[in-house]
């Protein structure tokens, strides 16, 4: 097993120079790790959360965050960023991240010159993020927004091993990206189809299929799960496909290849 006590305390040390921080909290265990650390070195009063509970974060990551943020005494504000209103977002562009994210920081940026002055805002940007294509890095620099995991060179496994280690209650949670990763690029999003995703997502979650996308395409239903799964989803297809269909979905296929995060950012990368 790696020794993650060398990276564990970089990334206490990265706090010293940071000493009152907002961590920008989507309820995953990368920025639950940053939330949960920063408490404890900094204290409760200078280490804040703040999660923005707008249409395209699923309600049962919200619930996970403020369980989490109650569990271990973190400080959490609740905002609303509100990036469906934004055109530029809503019509989603292949850049759609960056107005998501510039709409949070400069939420965030307002909340600071309000009632937080002289607080950094820091996010859960992991040293894997860099490699792929995420246009909300770019509105993290232009908003002087911090990445600590990634500053200490933090990776997805390294993460999940430090929080395993801690006994974070979110140390194993299946990546959960924002319901509008579920349309792709030049696909609208309106709440009506956030809610439509939202829906099957957490009737398959209740069906026992923890790690499940809807992907959303001209009212169309295509659901990822891991491959070892897919025969099991297909055997209770009728029932599915049938719900689906109550939520709005006009045709339900199923994915053959399975789960793949990032699947549609397959596109830009032919381009």
């Amino acid at each position: 097993m790696k020794n993650t006590e060398p990276l564990i305390s970089l990334f206490k040390k990265w706090f010293d120079s940071h000493p009152k921080v907002l961590v920008a909290l989507s309820g995953g265990v990368d920025s639950c790790l940053v939330a949960y650390m920063a408490r404890q070195q900094l204290g409760k009063d200078n280490a804040i959360s703040v999660i923005s509970n707008s249409a395209s974060l699923k309600k049962k990551d919200l619930s996970d965050a403020q369980h989490f943020c109650q569990q271990y005494d973190i400080k959490l504000i609740e905002i609303d960023a509100n990036e469906i209103s934004d055109f530029n977002y809503s019509s989603n562009p292949v850049n759609r991240c960056y107005y998501c994210k510039s709409r949070l920081y400069t939420s965030i940026i307002e909340l600071i010159e309000r009632e937080y002055p002289r607080f950094e805002i820091i996010n859960g940007n992991n040293f894997s993020d860099l490699g792929d294509y995420r246009p909300g890095i770019e509105a993290a620099n232009e908003n002087k927004v911090l990445s600590p995991l990634a500053d200490c060179k933090l990776d997805k496994e390294t993460i999940r091993a430090i929080s395993k280690q801690y006994n974070l209650s979110v140390w194993d949670k299946p990546a959960s990206p924002c319901l509008s990763s579920r349309f792709p690029y030049g696909e609208s999003i309106t709440e009506h189809k956030l809610k439509m995703v939202e829906m099957a997502e957490n009737m398959l979650n209740d069906k026992g299929f923890e790690d499940v996308r809807v992907r959303y395409k001209a009212g169309n239903a295509s659901i990822e799960v891991p491959a070892n799964e897919i025969l099991k989803l297909r055997q209770m297809s009728t029932e599915v496909n049938t719900k689906l269909s109550a939520y709005g979905f006009k045709q339900i296929n199923i994915d053959n290849e399975g789960l793949v995060s990032g699947k549609l950012n397959r596109e830009i990368k032919k381009k």
